[in-house]
């Protein structure tokens, strides 16, 4: 297993599959991906799950985070999450957030994440914000 920085087209089949299969690709591709850090984890080569980190000022927001459906279960994802914690952490940020599928929120808890808002439905799907803060 491997996890490395790629670059952001390289994420968008894999959040298209897991994501949003019925939309077009275009629907995954974030207008400040360019600004991000993304990250990939690789099975013998082959990309298993990835997930795109933007740093404003000294807070990080984690989006777009997918593990192919072949590969869940296998603890994957909970690998990149705690590599992304990790680096976020070397990069001094206060904390990260993301906007939580309703269907997530008891995995980010697993991290130390807390929900901080209201559900918010977005594209037909309930979201709430969780954040993780580094500086408790």
């Amino acid at each position: 297993m491997e996890i490395k920085e790629i670059p952001a087209s390289e994420t968008w089949p894999l959040r298209h599959k897991v994501m949003w299969p019925n939309k077009p690709l275009d629907f995954v591709v974030l207008p400040i991906d360019e600004e991000g850090i993304h990250y990939g984890l690789f099975e013998n080569k082959i990309l298993v799950s990835v997930i795109s980190l933007f740093i404003n000022s000294q807070e990080g927001q984690f989006r777009k985070f997918a593990t192919d459906d072949y590969f869940q279960g296998r603890g994957y994802g909970t690998k990149l999450l705690n590599h992304l914690i990790e680096e976020a952490k070397k990069l001094n940020l206060k904390g990260l957030k993301c906007d939580a599928r309703m269907t997530a929120i008891e995995f980010y808890q697993r991290f130390g994440m807390e929900v901080v808002s209201d559900v918010v439905r977005k594209n037909g799907k309930d979201y709430v914000m969780m954040e993780l803060d580094f500086e408790q």
